[in-house]
């Protein structure tokens, strides 16, 4: 029988300290592992749903606020010969009178989300009977173009809200998540 060498024992000796002991040594640092892991993708998960959430939202109110201009065509003065459009109509003292269809985008968004009214200025959503996220403090802005060409920017529709998803991680319930949606649409005549 062969005695090993002194450099196989060192060899041995060297080993990381993961790999040696004795078997069911690592078991503890595997169940670590894949806590810390599982706890990762856990907070990855959350950071996708409150992402989704904010994109539907953000599309759904542009597409509220696009509807909401595109309802002003009948109030847009005929752009053929100026190239631009702006929301005038003659008066009967030879003048321009300005005319803005606001619109209610609120209640496209409700239908649109299958939204909920909770008081004046806030709405929410539910997944079962579980809150989702709520929408509040709705803003619009419709700045209409100038009458003669040159004078602002185009007809525009600025919105803002504020948009609540509440929260959690690890069975523990978080502050909401608070952001503020900002959607801008602007009406330009193709014809």
């Amino acid at each position: 029988m062969q005695r090993p060498t002194k450099k196989q024992s060192e060899s041995k000796n060297n080993k990381h300290f993961l790999l040696k002991g004795k078997r069911g040594d690592g078991f503890p640092l595997t169940i670590a592992v894949t806590l810390c892991l599982l706890l990762i993708i856990c907070g990855i998960s959350e950071y996708f749903r409150v992402t989704i959430i904010a994109q539907g939202v953000r599309d759904a109110v542009q597409q509220s606020v696009i509807s909401t201009v595109n309802d002003n065509y009948d109030d847009v003065y005929h752009a053929v010969r100026e190239g631009y459009a702006a929301g005038y109509s003659p008066t009967d003292d030879e003048s321009w009178e300005e005319t803005i269809d606001t619109g209610n985008i609120y209640a496209q968004l409700a239908v649109t989300l299958g939204l909920t009214a909770n008081g004046s200025d806030s709405y929410c959503s539910y997944a079962g009977d579980e809150l989702e996220y709520t929408i509040s403090n709705l803003s619009v802005t419709l700045s209409n173009n100038g009458l003669a060409s040159g004078e602002s920017e185009g007809y525009l529709a600025d919105a803002t809200l504020v948009l609540e998803v509440p929260s959690g991680f690890a069975g523990t319930v978080l502050p909401p998540v608070r952001m503020l949606l900002k959607v801008q649409a602007k009406y330009i005549p193709k014809f």
